[in-house]
């Protein structure tokens, strides 16, 4: 499992898959990355010689923003948002969807499994619930 930034990629697989599992790296820009270093993108991640790691790691340092600065990068807009009180970071303080989608159904990633709200009105059924919770 050859090293890159930080992260240890899978060596079974090709080096064009393998660099997705750096964050900040998708399909497109590790076809850009190999074709800048000149690797081929066909080979096994553990085939890599030494001099084509380093040639993609001084790639991705040198244009792209990948891992820990790219995560603190996006906290710190998040942050940003919530702290000017914008509608975006509202909703981010909230938990509920940033951008436009419906919340009366759906949203389950943002807001969370279903709570129940209001109380159950037979007096049978409010005791068979009271028992149930103990």
């Amino acid at each position: 499992m050859p090293r890159l930034m930080g992260i240890d990629i899978p060596g079974k697989k090709r080096i064009e898959y393998s660099l997705r599992y750096i964050h900040g790296i998708g399909p497109t820009r590790a076809k850009v990355i190999l074709e800048e270093s000149k690797v081929d993108p066909a080979k096994r991640a553990d085939d890599l010689t030494a001099e084509e790691i380093r040639a993609i790691i001084d790639v991705i340092q040198a244009k792209y923003h990948v891992e820990g600065d790219l995560r603190r990068e996006v906290s710190q807009n998040i942050r940003r948002l919530i702290s000017i009180g914008s509608y975006r970071g509202t909703r981010h303080r909230k938990g509920l969807p940033v951008r436009g989608q419906r919340t009366k159904t759906n949203a389950r990633t943002r807001k969370g499994a279903k709570h129940t709200v209001g109380a159950v009105r037979d007096k049978a059924a409010r005791t068979a619930s009271k028992a149930e919770t103990k």
